[in-house]
């Protein structure tokens, strides 16, 4: 096996396809298993905070200040999942690492999607409110 001057012999050849996998290729790595959960609890996020975004310009876009109200709302699109999604992300894949499982790229996208759902869930129904 030859070592190229860009790897070294302890990476996985799967580094420079990480977007490029199968559905089913396993992710077996903490690193991977990490980066797509927040690649998809992000993507989701941005998604969700972008059509809610449209929703509040389209209804305040003649207020004079609540024109605003959709940057403010995209730029938690973002800080939401880069901090928490970070962090509940790497749970996931920490839990998924320390018991010996592969993650498949669909529990991945299970796993990103299901932290957004939760997010808006816990959002619309104000649970943080009553403790």
């Amino acid at each position: 096996m030859t070592v190229s001057p860009a790897t070294t012999s302890t990476e996985s050849p799967q580094r420079g396809l990480i977007m490029a996998l199968s559905p089913l290729d396993p992710l077996n790595g903490f690193v991977y298993m990490w980066y797509h959960v927040f690649l998809w609890s992000l993507f989701s996020s941005i998604l969700v905070h972008f059509v809610a975004a449209a929703i509040a310009f389209g209804r305040m876009r003649k207020h004079k200040i609540g024109r605003f109200i959709p940057v403010a709302i995209l730029v938690m699109g973002f800080v939401s999942p880069i901090t928490g999604g970070a962090v509940t992300s790497a749970a996931i894949a920490g839990v998924y690492r320390a018991s010996g499982f592969e993650m498949g790229s669909l529990y991945a996208l299970a796993w990103g999607v299901g932290q957004t759902i939760v997010l808006i869930f816990i959002s619309f129904t104000r649970i943080l409110a009553t403790l």
